[in-house]
């Protein structure tokens, strides 16, 4: 089904659900750890999902910012930690869109710099997805070989039918059990605790700032680009939409939100090629908030690891495969440099280090493309 320029078909279904790799570990790490209500936070990103789907007519995924994430379940934050630290970075991307400056830091970051993001990105959830794999090698091989055989089905998309089996595995050893329809919640009026955002900031939210520009803005718009050519979104647009999203989610619960190119390349790779992946993706998350409530954690945390695995290590793969675009001369400098400090450090700093190598090749060496990405 068609409307407008939205399809509502079985792959752009299969294709919302191409990022829940990257979403149920940190979902689960914040409800369970932090004590976030999970009403709040799926129905705030189920309604990210929905306008950001109707705004930009593509897939554009939603997922926790993960600086803040890994940081606030690591140190064990309260939920309005959690919160406040979004609502400021949130105004912080606003200023940053409307200022111009994060043109100004698009217009500096090569093709190279931009490649190297990704292929960094792709490394890293390669690497995680070859754990959860190895939690079960027979599933995880398994789900492999249906990705590679279902990858272009228009019938059974190869991502609705890794969620199916996935459930039925639950099923089969109990731990659908838990899972139980409850009374209607919608979320509660959260306001920020001024007092707590300084502690957010430091302890993760500027840290972030680099790693969304580098991944949610500046590598999403390459890779849509490089998907939909015809199509031009710039920077500035999803440097606000962050902004603007992490401005009122957080009022009702939200966790901090962006948006990030591994999980447009998870979309893409499964199915997705219009809004539509987004605004179904929206309505499962908000029916799931709102009937589910805490509940939905045991779907979170009984889901095997080894299916999401294998869908994973599809996406970081796909991202992987962008390193055969880069020549191996003195134009490569910068994309090294971007891959080794990203993996090895953070993708903020290799962000840094990335730019600042354009710069020295430029002056001294073969000059990269610069400004294209």
């Amino acid at each position: 089904m068609m409307l407008g320029s939205h399809r509502f078909t079985l792959r752009e279904a299969a294709g919302s659900m191409g990022d829940f790799g990257t979403l149920f570990p940190l979902a689960m790490g914040y409800v369970i750890v932090c004590g976030i209500d999970p009403v709040g936070m799926l129905v705030m990103m189920g309604l990210a999902n929905i306008i950001t789907g109707l705004a930009y007519r593509l897939p554009m995924p939603i997922e926790p910012m993960k600086v803040i994430a890994i940081s606030a379940i690591a140190q064990g934050w309260a939920p309005e930690t959690v919160h406040v630290t979004g609502f400021v970075t949130g105004v912080l991307w606003i200023l940053l869109s409307v200022s111009g400056l994060v043109g100004l830091l698009a217009g500096i970051t090569t093709r190279e710099v931009t490649r190297g993001i990704q292929v960094a990105l792709g490394i890293m959830l390669s690497i995680e997805a070859l754990k959860l794999v190895s939690e079960w090698w027979l599933l995880g091989g398994v789900s492999l070989l249906v990705i590679l055989l279902l990858r272009n089905s228009r019938v059974a998309p190869a991502a609705l039918v890794l969620v199916a089996a996935g459930l039925a595995v639950m099923a089969a050893d109990g731990s659908l059990s838990g899972l139980r329809f409850q009374s209607p919640r919608l979320p509660s009026l959260v306001l920020p605790v001024p007092g707590l955002a300084w502690r957010g900031m430091l302890g993760a939210g500027f840290a972030q700032l680099g790693l969304t520009a580098a991944n949610a803005v500046i590598a999403t718009t390459a890779l849509i680009s490089r998907y939909w050519p015809e199509r031009t979104v710039r920077e500035k647009s999803v440097a606000l939409s962050t902004g603007l999203m992490n401005l009122f989610s957080p009022l009702f619960g939200g966790m901090p939100m962006c948006h990030g190119s591994g999980g447009l390349a998870g979309q893409y790779a499964f199915g997705a090629r219009t809004g539509g992946a987004n605004i179904i993706e929206g309505l499962l998350e908000i029916a799931m908030g709102v009937f589910l409530g805490a509940t939905i954690m045991v779907l979170f945390m009984g889901f095997p690891g080894a299916i999401l695995g294998a869908m994973m290590l599809m996406v970081g793969a796909k991202l992987i495969l962008f390193a055969r675009e880069t020549r191996l001369d003195s134009s490569s400098v910068p994309f090294l440099v971007t891959v080794a400090v990203s993996v090895f450090t953070n993708m903020a700093l290799g962000l840094a280090a990335g730019v600042l190598s354009s710069v020295v090749v430029r002056k001294f060496g073969n000059k990269p493309a610069g400004g294209e990405r």
